[in-house]
């Protein structure tokens, strides 16, 4: 057990372990955005910065089947920042909020060093899509296609410059796809640290394993912050959820089977 499954599992609380906590019909879910540890400022403009921090959190509502409603932000800011790229911040805060019909209702702003952004997302759900419900011999599927963040941030790492619509600045998130395919779905999550790395999330919950169905490269396994959708569903409803999927204009990749082995994660934690 790494450091931070240890320090959550010290919480005695049933309503974590998903995306977001649900209660009655709400869903809460909060992630930090830090300088130096999501991002560095050569790599992004303010603006980049304030719309991926929100776009992230969005994506925990979404891959819970919830619609997110209001925002409240926490922003670290250093004290050379200009007006200018205080504006920048806001636009794009505001402008990923607008895109879901996001209310963003308040928060804090505090002097720092770097820019740390922390988003909590308050959302509306009638059934949430979690990440327990998985069975022996579901059907495994990830959304679109995985890889690419990785690869930018290796590019980004080496003094390489990415398009502005790359997948690492610009996210794209499945709303369309689990609002249709939704009923059918028994469980899911945002592909957030990586496929191998969030398979053992539903590993740990459902106390199973997989056996895939061909080999996965490890460069598109471990690839974290891709936020396409990690979906699982019975064998009967394939094709109702690939036509879902089909209908959304999503692709889905049917890769794996769940099974009753040991599932072992592939991938170095990025975790401390």
């Amino acid at each position: 057990m790494n450091l931070e499954n240890y320090f959550i599992a010290q919480f005695n609380s049933k309503r974590i372990g998903d995306d977001g906590a649900v209660i009655g019909n709400f869903v809460y879910s909060k992630d930090a955005f830090f300088e130096d540890i999501h991002f560095k400022k050569k790599w992004m403009t303010h603006y980049q910065i304030a719309k991926k921090s929100m776009l992230v959190n969005i994506s925990d509502a979404i891959a819970m089947n919830a619609k997110p409603k209001y925002a409240l932000l926490a922003v670290a800011m250093p004290k050379n920042i200009t007006k200018k790229q205080m504006r920048e911040l806001v636009h794009g805060f505001e402008d990923a909020a607008k895109i879901y019909g996001v209310e963003i209702i308040g928060g804090d702003t505090v002097s720092n060093s770097k820019i740390d952004i922390t988003v909590t997302i308050i959302s509306e759900v009638k059934k949430p899509l979690l990440r327990s419900g998985l069975k022996k011999d579901y059907l495994l599927a990830y959304t679109g296609s995985l890889g690419s963040s990785l690869k930018e941030l290796r590019k980004l790492s080496n003094l390489g410059k990415i398009h502005k619509q790359s997948k690492f600045v610009d996210i794209r998130l499945r709303q369309k796809f689990v609002q249709n395919a939704g009923r059918f779905l028994s469980s899911g999550m945002d592909i957030s640290d990586g496929l191998f790395s969030d398979l053992q999330k539903l590993s740990d919950v459902n106390r199973i394993g997989f056996r895939f169905h061909k080999k996965i490269a490890k460069c598109i396994g471990c690839s974290g912050e891709e936020y396409e959708m990690l979906v699982a569903f019975r064998k009967k409803d394939k094709k109702t959820v690939l036509r879902r999927a089909a209908m959304s204009r999503v692709k889905l990749n049917i890769f794996a089977t769940s099974t009753r082995v040991k599932y072992t994660n592939r991938c170095k934690s990025h975790h401390f």
